[in-house]
């Protein structure tokens, strides 16, 4: 038997908002974490065993690996803490720490990067967590952009040990040969294993710890300069040779933009020779590391929440007058091909392990990677993290101007529950980034009091139009067009004043040659006029539609450099609080 998706069975003081469960599963999470009404909130990660083994390509060993190794990890103010796991016939579920600010790089602007300060507070925050976890014995092997959070107050929190193993314990060391990680972050060694027979006794073998020195080196770079250096470390990218012919002297532009005292600890960290990679000490003991930084305190948190939300924020621009230009000049699939041909790589990219199952786009009755809706009650349950995403459109500063009262899934509000005014939309985060004036709207960071008051939880790849569905709908599909992303050549037809407008499927790949999959999903919404913008001839209630890009599958900065691009070619209905439509 299954619950109906919004249905908390009768004792139970949370509700699922993003998976249909059966009553097992409720039991067994309840059991395992008696709930009180001051309970912290917390999130599950939900696995489908029969499909993730099926599907996915993770054995049921590897998810018992997951389990394993996060909980013998422990307590650290930057690693996700895992809280309790269990199972029924359908599901395994593991309860670990909420991470309330979502994405960090879905709060970094792609091709552009953070301010250095930023880069240095995350960078510093990202070593303190690897290097607790490879005290524990255990390397993360899966590092990237997917798997770096961040907590409420804008701390960096590690997650997702799915791809993790056991390098060292009791003093002795074990070396491995499994692929796995994803191209732009994974470290050469780790691709030499695919050559040899993995059965003979000279096969190559890798150390798991020294693997994860190189992709926090990748990380560092993809902070500042809002891209990767390659697409993969092979000789099939003119990138990564260009740096191995140079000793890490590349002449490529994106280097150029690195400050120059993070070159030398590039080049440790992601020495091509993995014994000759930058310890942990040595990471340290780096001028660039020691260097003085007003968001961080002594003890390595953030010391003015406020204005590293700011900082960030106003770092996320999106110039509706700009041409669309490619930040490298990479191939493009053939846009029929996209569902049918794996990307044009070398054979190892097929033996690559999966920390999650590849989702299927089409009639699924659950997405392993869609945010969930704004939290309904104290906790939340969700697929994997950012959990519990605030979908809301208007920000919790602007709270005491609207009523919420979402009653579906996916986050959308019912037409009549949901009537903020055009003062409160214009304080909503996700306008500033079209604003024509540079930083952020004074009257969002006066009312702010935390982190995600400024810097939102929820996705900021979206955006509001004032043009009708009619013209909307052809427009984004021809932008996607455009991006060579297949569309059919009908979508259904809506109800005249359905909530819901339109979902666009997006299967394709990102600049880097990987897999990139999610929605752009239309909804209606109704606003209230209290300031002038938007003109419906009797003054009252107006409509716009909310623009909302979902990532399914893929590096959530590819995700907003593809959702840059959409925007850009839909320019002429994008939404503007500087003077309505741009």
């Amino acid at each position: 038997m299954q619950q109906s998706q919004l249905d908390p069975l009768p004792d139970m003081p949370f509700r699922i908002v993003s998976q249909t469960i059966g009553r097992g599963a409720y039991a067994s999470i309840k059991k395992a974490i008696p709930l009180q009404e001051n309970s912290p909130i917390f999130a599950v990660k939900l696995i489908h065993k029969g499909y993730a083994i099926k599907q996915g390509r993770i054995s049921a060993k590897q998810i018992a690996m997951e389990v394993s190794l996060h909980s013998h990890i422990g307590q650290h103010p930057n690693v996700i803490e895992w809280f309790a796991t269990g199972e029924d016939d359908i599901w395994r579920w593991i309860a670990m720490e909420y991470a309330a600010g979502g994405d960090l790089f879905d709060k970094i602007e792609a091709d552009v990067g953070v301010e250095e300060d930023i880069a240095h507070l995350y960078f510093l925050q990202l070593i303190s967590g690897v290097s607790f976890v490879h005290s524990k014995g255990v390397a993360h092997r899966d590092l990237k952009p997917e798997n770096i959070l961040l907590s409420g107050s804008g701390s960096l929190k590690l997650a997702d040990f799915g791809m993790a193993t056991m390098f060292e314990y009791k003093g002795q060391r074990k070396m491995t040969n499994t692929i796995c990680g994803s191209p732009p972050y994974i470290a050469p060694e780790v691709l030499q294993c695919s050559k040899p027979d993995k059965r003979a006794a000279d096969a190559v073998k890798y150390s798991a710890d020294l693997v994860d020195i190189w992709s926090c080196g990748v990380i560092l770079f993809v902070l500042l300069v809002g891209n990767t250096p390659w697409d993969e470390p092979t000789s099939g990218s003119w990138e990564f040779q260009e740096y191995v012919r140079t000793n890490g002297r590349s002449t490529d532009s994106l280097w150029a933009r690195l400050p120059p005292d993070t070159l030398s600890l590039l080049r440790g960290m992601m020495n091509i020779e993995a014994n000759n990679r930058f310890t942990f000490a040595q990471i340290r003991q780096h001028p660039w590391y020691t260097r003085r930084n007003p968001l961080l305190t002594a003890d390595g948190k953030v010391s003015d929440p406020l204005t590293l939300a700011t900082q960030m924020l106003a770092r996320l621009r999106i110039d509706l007058t700009a041409e669309i230009t490619p930040s490298q000049p990479r191939s493009q699939p053939e846009a029929m091909d996209i569902d049918t041909h794996p990307p044009a790589q070398e054979d190892w990219t097929s033996k690559l392990a999966a920390t999650q199952p590849e989702t299927p786009i089409n009639d699924v009755f659950f997405d392993w990677e869609r945010p969930a809706p704004r939290l309904l009650g104290t906790h939340a349950i969700s697929s994997t993290q950012p959990l519990a995403h605030s979908d809301s459109v208007i920000s919790s500063t602007a709270a005491s101007a609207v009523t919420t009262g979402s009653t579906r899934s996916v986050g959308a509000r019912p037409i009549g529950h949901f009537n903020p005014t055009l003062q409160a939309l214009a304080d909503e985060p996700t306008m500033s980034q079209f604003s024509q004036t540079p930083g952020v709207p004074l009257s969002l960071t006066q009312h702010a009091r935390q982190f995600r008051d400024i810097v939102p939880s929820y996705s900021l790849t979206r955006f509001f139009s004032a043009v009708s569905p009619g013209l909307l709908i052809p427009m984004l599909r021809d932008a996607l067009h455009q991006l060579n992303v297949p569309q059919p050549t009908r979508i259904p037809e809506t109800e005249p004043h359905a909530e819901r407008v339109a979902v666009l499927k997006v299967r394709t790949l990102d600049e880097r040659k990987q897999s990139l999959h999610g929605e752009v999903l239309v909804d209606r919404f109704q606003v209230v006029q209290g300031m002038g913008g938007v003109e419906d001839g009797d003054g009252g209630v107006v409509e716009l539609l909310e623009v909302r890009f979902v990532k399914l599958k893929g590096d959530p900065l590819e995700w907003r450099r593809f959702f840059k691009k959409v925007t850009l070619l839909c320019r002429d209905a994008v939404y503007s609080s500087d003077g309505g439509v741009a």
